[in-house]
């Protein structure tokens, strides 16, 4: 292992607290009902850190105790009565539970609310009248009214199953607490079986208040044997991150996609309006309004989409004037393309090229993805019912309007949208419409910000700076990286295919990625989470998974002619995920198995082998269990180590939020004369990070702090518990914890029983005398509370002696003998990744003289 050291430079991870949780407050949330848990065979969990799998010389006096931080082959499924997360001191003391951030508004904010809905989720899907008919009649030319009435049918039946069945009425609730997108969806299938390649999970991760389980149903059986088979099967799980994956590279190439064929769609408006314009001047312009759209992206969501939502409102109703006008003005027999017979009609009579038009048609539906992924900008509702009632009556009535006016004017199917627009309002409905694709190019940009965040918060990307738009709304993000990337791509794109077909083929294989990926995981949803009637789930996939192929053939089959960019765009975004989550695998399990043993560290002593300066060193680490190997390079390489000593790990758990007084865990590493312990920060992907280390610090203090305090506590009732075994009462499962709320909990577990049984005492070392692991049980209440504010008063002491972030770099390479492949993506790709992506540690303005960092090379 190579190694360096070096002070006064930042880098490593953070941890820090989340920005406000509206509503958010924590009784005993869960914890006071009865609820169904797995449980292991021997009906006992140990709530106890015990780091080490290979602390053999502690087994005798730990029998019948095992980790909890190690998995049991056998569970099953009992119901259990109120109880309490060892974990979480908070949790006892705020009264409260969730609540959704959008319950408490009134009417005024929640018109407010519907307008910025308008602006941010369905722009994109607002403005397919711009191009649906071009592009579909540029495939399967006009040849009768039946033509037109065939490819309408089309349109309506294609915009009432995606849009409005699929996605309104059921892809919206498979959100995971408001969040939605394919890695919201895989969250919350992680949620629910142990699914990921990441080996990080704990049981008590479990028992967060916002990881709630669904109560046994009569599906149960299925869903269990679904669950067992996912999380025994290492094929299975690479095979369902790799379809994650897919489509958040399809999300990511959406991203770029959407700008382009929204902005050329409008600004080609010109040629209908002016003679003279040419597709090369369109293309200028389009690439000037491109630059604008991305440089206001940093004013955020709720800003530019409350200024926006008024426009996009003025655009709707443009919409269904001008289909009005037409229906009234030309012909109100296409009404009759309600009729599906009218779809078979138009295969039938122009079969191939019907079935080229596919991919046109499917334009009419593009945004449906967006309304889902950028769920959680707004409430479900106010989307579901937006969507209903006005966006789309209103493009129903535009799409009617265009084929009326095409049944009279067939050779103006180039520019139907335009064309159809009655001249004395042309140049007010050619500004709106501009306007209106500007806003959709953002649907999709943001719901690329947002899939970005939960897939770095689930470790398949690399960090990135992101910047939080809103004090009121967590979920509304800006990633400047990623706003600039995507407007150089999406202006190369534009430049070199300046043909509205060719982008629209580009776009429905985009789209079309991330609604077959969406399909596949929110049938996973119905099996293992809605545990809902199998035949209604083989309907949905059935149905819904093949007219998506259906579409999808139609678009592949143009793929030469210049859409096939986006797959290559998609494929290297999918490369990126893939190789950051593979080498962050390896570089976690090497960790695992170069953990520093508790034989050693009892070897050290609890100085350690070396000398033990006043302080706190937080020494920051992935590991959830475990001494990690690097902090074996600290002691031998520093010249003294701090008095004491907390291994801090930054943990994102497969839930939106988590709440502020279920955010740290604490647990005692070694002895107690050693002051060493853990402390892993939970985080959601939801989650917002942003403060300084003072209020960290402080933070973290207070929370060790209530830890020493109720461990104390816990050992008086485990000695009084004694005390009654020993006069013949059995009371293992019968002790009370009893809270600051006044409320009684049974405390089931023996959660220190091996501190009680450890039979090497330790030498003083410390200003805190350590208590004899073998003290009496009848040791006197006051004797237990002097050691309790000797403890304290000692952090207290080391806190005022300064507090140190000592930053472990763990950096990884393959082995000489490893394949030529592997060397490839682990020394390169993946180290250029790791490199190149923002340090954790960013967060935190931790001046340069209280940072500390050791690098480590592992060989995997």
């Amino acid at each position: 292992m190579a190694e360096e050291v070096s002070a006064g430079s930042g880098g490593g991870s953070s941890s820090e607290r989340g920005g406000e949780i509206n509503g958010v407050g924590l009784a005993s949330m869960d914890s006071l009902e009865s609820r169904w848990v797995f449980q292991d065979e021997d009906d006992s969990e140990i709530d106890d850190e015990e780091d080490d799998d290979d602390d053999d010389d502690d087994a005798p006096h730990r029998a019948g105790v095992d980790s909890e931080d190690e998995d049991t082959p056998e569970q099953r499924l009992i119901r259990t009565g109120p109880r309490i997360d060892s974990f979480d001191v908070e949790a006892l003391e705020v009264p409260g539970t969730h609540r959704s951030e959008y319950e408490d508004f009134g009417i005024g904010r929640k018109i407010i609310l519907a307008f910025q809905t308008l602006g941010v989720v369905f722009g994109d899907v607002g403005t397919s009248p711009l191009y649906a008919f071009s592009v579909m009649f540029s495939k399967a030319p006009i040849n009768g009214d039946e033509d037109v009435i065939g490819a309408l049918s089309l349109v309506l039946y294609t915009l009432i199953l995606i849009p409005l069945i699929k996605y309104v009425l059921v892809v919206l609730w498979a959100n995971d607490d408001g969040e939605g997108g394919t890695f919201a969806l895989y969250s919350l299938i992680c949620r629910h079986a142990k699914v990921s390649l990441l080996p990080n999970q704990l049981p008590s991760d479990t028992r967060i208040s916002s990881f709630r389980l669904k109560v046994p149903s009569a599906e149960l059986e299925r869903s269990l044997k679904i669950k067992e088979r996912l999380e025994t099967s290492l094929t299975l799980k690479k095979l369902l991150l790799m379809l994650v994956l897919a489509g958040t590279s399809m999300v990511i190439a959406d991203g770029v996609v959407t700008p382009a064929m929204s902005v050329m769609s409008a600004v080609g408006g010109l040629k209908v309006g002016v003679a003279a314009i040419e597709q090369d001047e369109v293309v200028m312009i389009s690439v000037a309004f491109l630059v604008i759209l991305f440089s206001v992206q940093k004013f955020g969501t709720s800003k530019v989409g409350l200024a926006v939502g008024p426009a996009l409102f003025i655009w709707f109703c443009s919409l269904a004037g001008i289909g009005i006008y037409n229906l009234l003005k030309y012909d109100a027999s296409v009404l009759r393309a309600f009729n599906p017979v009218h779809m078979y009609l138009y295969f039938k009579r122009n079969s191939v090229k019907a079935w080229y038009a596919l991919g046109g048609c499917l334009l009419s539906a593009t945004g449906s993805e967006a309304m889902f992924a950028d769920l959680c900008y707004f409430s479900v509702r106010s989307v579901q019912l937006t969507f209903v009632f006005l966006v789309l009556p209103c493009l129903l009535l535009g799409y009617l309007g265009q084929a009326a006016y095409l049944i009279g004017n067939p050779n103006d199917a180039e520019q139907a949208f335009f064309s159809s627009i009655p001249s004395g309002a042309f140049w007010p409905i050619f500004l709106i419409a501009n306007i209106a694709a500007l806003i959709a190019s953002r649907a999709m940009t943001t719901a690329t910000f947002s899939c970005i965040k939960q897939s770095t918060a689930l470790g398949c990307f690399p960090r990135l700076k992101i910047i939080h738009t809103s004090r009121k709304f967590m979920g509304q993000i800006y990633i400047p990286v990623i706003n600039w990337f995507l407007l150089v791509v999406c202006l190369i794109f534009v430049c070199s295919i300046s043909s509205i077909n060719e982008i629209g083929n580009a776009y429905g294989i985009a789209e079309l990625g991330v609604m077959m990926m969406t399909t596949i995981l929110v049938t996973i949803v119905m099996l293992l989470i809605w545990q809902i009637n199998i035949i209604i789930v083989l309907s949905f996939v059935i149905f819904f998974l093949g007219l998506e192929l259906t579409f999808f053939s139609s678009v592949l089959w143009s793929v030469t002619d210049g859409s096939w960019i986006v797959l290559v765009f998609a494929v290297i975004m999918f490369l990126i995920m893939y190789v950051w989550n593979y080498g962050s695998k390896l570089k976690y399990e090497t960790e695992v198995k170069q953990k520093l043993s508790m034989d050693l560290m009892r070897e050290l002593g609890c100085n350690l082998g070396t000398i033990r300066a006043p302080g706190i060193g937080l020494l920051y680490n992935e590991l959830v269990k475990g001494v990690p190997a690097i902090f074996g390079h600290f002691l031998t390489t520093l010249p003294a180590i701090h008095s004491m000593i907390i291994f801090v790990c930054i943990k994102y758990v497969p839930v939106p939020v988590v709440p502020q007084s279920e955010r740290f865990l604490f647990r005692r590493v070694c002895p107690k004369g050693y002051h060493i312990f853990r402390c892993i920060a939970r985080y959601g992907y939801k989650d917002v990070r942003k403060e300084n280390h003072q209020t960290f610090e402080q933070l973290l203090i207070e929370s060790l702090e209530k830890f020493i305090r109720r461990e104390a506590q816990e050992r008086q009732l485990e000695s009084d518990g004694d005390e009654d075994t020993d006069s013949g009462e059995d009371n293992s499962f019968s002790r009370v914890l009893i809270a600051p709320n006044g409320s009684v909990y049974s405390l089931g577990v023996p959660l220190l029983a091996d501190f009680r049984g450890t039979s090497n005492p330790i030498s003083e070392a410390s200003t805190s005398e350590e208590v004899k692991a073998d003290s009496p049980a009848d040791q006197s209440k006051s004797d237990a509370e002097h050691s309790l504010e000797r403890e304290l008063s000692f952090i207290r002491k080391a806190k005022e002696s300064g507090v140190v972030y000592l930053l472990g770099h763990g950096d990884i390479r393959a082995r000489k003998d490893s394949w030529f492949i592997k060397k490839l993506v682990i020394n390169y790709f993946y180290a250029f990744l790791r490199k190149n992506c923002r340090r954790g540690i960013a967060n935190l303005s931790v001046p340069h003289s209280h940072l500390m960092q050791v690098g480590m090379t592992y060989m995997v």
